[in-house]
């Protein structure tokens, strides 16, 4: 549930050289490839089948999906073999009141369809599908994180093309709305929002307490490019990270993104050790918290051979240390830090063998410690004390980092 993330197509290509430097796979998910119709009543009609395809791929090679569905990509053909057509489910498309606006060539990105938010079927619709989705794979091992969004490639902008909120691009009350259903839906499923949802143009958050007081994540889909940082003389990105509290999200909300393609340098050459724009990979990952980041051209570059890849993997999300264990000859104690930049989003326990500490390792912060118990004694050597939890693969685990000699 944590590292650097290739797309599976890269994944098939790399598993046998790459090996273990990867736990996380990433896909653009479409809903109109899941949605079938709708029953009189409202009741979608789902085929998951497509969606299970790719999941059923990617833990294949013992690996955790991040899902992110989408209605507006540029140029795109996955979803009828046409240039940009939206991922709207074809039985809202067919509505006489619903009506796609589009355009030929926003930001160079190509022939773009957008979807009708003035449409009130879609509107519910998404709200619907997110609360059918939970129910589903709130407890699906083989997913890790979802993220969410709307516009292009659901990263919260529509760039090239003028906004029209409540027509191309929901309006901020039914932003409102989405973020508060989500926030009760999603509780099982740790979900993101890019962070150009810090933009006030196009997002209420930024101007809404209870918004900025839920605890979604935030996904950054052009990390580390040349003017990513204020101090860069640009700093789009930083300010935007900084506007949705940055500072204390990630301690809730997963953090994660994808490494810029401003350049065709910057996923080849942002594991550089020397830097990258001024920057280390290790420092903005810890700046930022980084639990995930995709970069699925970073092996092509020469700098990320399979030990870089594994190094820069390590950078992110929680480092379990055990500083002390005793026993009473009943109950084991554990003094365990995180020695990570981000904690763990979903539940894991300490257990020595089948039994399991009363306590989650879930939101230990960086820098924090915690003691543990556990309602058994370890053999002599501590070799069955692990980390155990509900929501991986059977064999992916958790490791830990324990140095007790003399202790």
């Amino acid at each position: 549930m944590t590292g650097l993330v290739l797309w599976p197509s890269e994944a098939r290509r790399l598993q046998s050289t790459y090996g273990q430097a990867f736990q996380l796979e990433f896909s653009y998910c479409l809903p109109s490839m899941v949605v079938k119709g709708c029953e009189d009543d409202g009741t979608i009609v789902y085929d998951w089948s497509w969606f299970d395809k790719i999941l059923e791929d990617v833990a294949s090679r013992d690996h955790q999906l991040i899902a992110r569905f989408r209605y507006e990509y540029p140029s795109s053909r996955d979803v009828d073999g046409n240039r940009g057509t939206t991922a709207v489910p074809a039985y809202i498309k067919q509505q006489n009141d619903y009506s796609e606006t589009f355009a030929s060539n926003p930001n160079n990105d190509g022939p773009t369809w957008y979807a009708d938010w003035n449409n009130a079927e879609l509107q519910r619709f998404t709200l619907q599908f997110y609360t059918d989705f939970a129910k589903r794979y709130a407890h699906d091992k083989r997913l890790a994180f979802l993220e969410v969004g709307f516009g292009h490639w659901s990263e919260y902008h529509i760039y090239g093309t003028k906004l029209d909120l409540g027509k191309n691009f929901p309006s901020k009350a039914f932003q409102k709305q989405f973020y508060e259903h989500m926030s009760k839906v999603m509780t099982d499923i740790p979900w993101a929002v890019s962070i150009n949802a810090g933009d006030s143009r196009y997002s209420p958050v930024t101007a809404d307490s209870t918004l900025l007081a839920l605890s979604f994540g935030l996904f950054d889909d052009s990390f580390m490019h040349k003017s990513h940082e204020l101090s860069s003389g640009g700093g789009f990105n930083e300010r935007c990270w900084n506007a949705i509290n940055c500072g204390t999200r990630w301690q809730t909300g997963v953090c994660g993104g994808e490494i810029s393609y401003y350049s065709s340098n910057d996923q080849k050459n942002f594991l550089n050790p020397e830097g990258h724009y001024g920057h280390t990979w290790e420092e903005q990952a810890a700046k930022y918290h980084i639990t995930f980041m995709i970069c699925n051209d970073a092996p092509r570059g020469g700098v990320a051979t399979a030990e870089r890849f594994r190094e820069g993997s390590l950078a992110t999300g929680y480092r379990f240390l055990v500083k002390q264990c005793e026993t009473n000859g009943s109950t084991t104690r554990l003094r365990v830090s995180n020695e990570g930049v981000a904690p763990l989003y979903r539940d894991a326990w300490f257990a020595i063998g089948d039994i399991r500490s009363n306590t989650s390792l879930r939101g230990l912060l960086p820098n924090n410690e915690c003691w543990i118990e556990i309602p058994a004694v370890p053999n002599r050597d501590g070799s069955n004390i692990q980390i155990v939890s509900d929501n991986i693969l059977p064999k992916q685990t958790i490791e830990f980092v324990a140095d007790l000699k003399g202790k």
